[in-house]
């Protein structure tokens, strides 16, 4: 089932998240984070009014997704970067796409214009099931990172919503 996250589950968001920081290439990252860096994320999720969504099956967390701030500028208040992590276990079984699904849901009825999806250009699953939800390609940074020995290319992707009806703006 998919259900807003709380703050119980932040040790298997914590455990997802640093599995993917040390064995691959989803987080541009090197050093795993601690609790305290995901209750501090958490609450700041959860003060900017972004949705924590978990994929919860037999009272296991199998996989949580978020949207953020895509850039911190005013103007950008229409478009949200989305994130989205499942547990090494449970990879290829649909939770991502379940997940997405619901995330797009979200971001939708909270009247943004556009998701990013931000992905490592070697992560094709990820690319894929992104343009199944109709996620186009918008651009490649090249050597944008280097993890593992090796430069990797950021790949942009991204979603138009609906939007609101009355976008502000100055």
């Amino acid at each position: 089932m998919i259900r807003d996250g709380k703050e119980e589950d932040l040790e298997s968001i914590l455990d997802i998240y640093n599995d993917a920081i040390l064995n691959t290439t989803a987080i541009y990252d090197y050093k795993v984070h601690t609790l305290s860096d995901r209750e501090i994320w958490y609450k700041d999720k959860l003060s900017e009014g972004f949705p924590l969504i978990v994929f919860e099956e037999d009272n296991k967390v199998l996989g949580y997704a978020s949207y953020g701030s895509f850039r911190a500028y005013p103007a950008f208040k229409y478009t949200v970067e989305n994130s989205l992590y499942v547990h090494k276990d449970y990879r290829n079984k649909g939770i991502g796409t379940l997940l997405l699904k619901e995330l797009i849901k979200i971001a939708e009825d909270k009247g943004f214009k556009v998701m990013v999806a931000a992905i490592d250009g070697d992560n094709t699953k990820s690319i894929l099931m992104h343009e199944r939800f109709g996620f186009k390609y918008s651009g490649t940074i090249n050597k944008a990172g280097y993890k593992f020995k090796k430069w990797l290319n950021l790949v942009f992707y991204d979603l138009e919503l609906k939007g609101p009806e009355n976008p502000v703006g100055k």
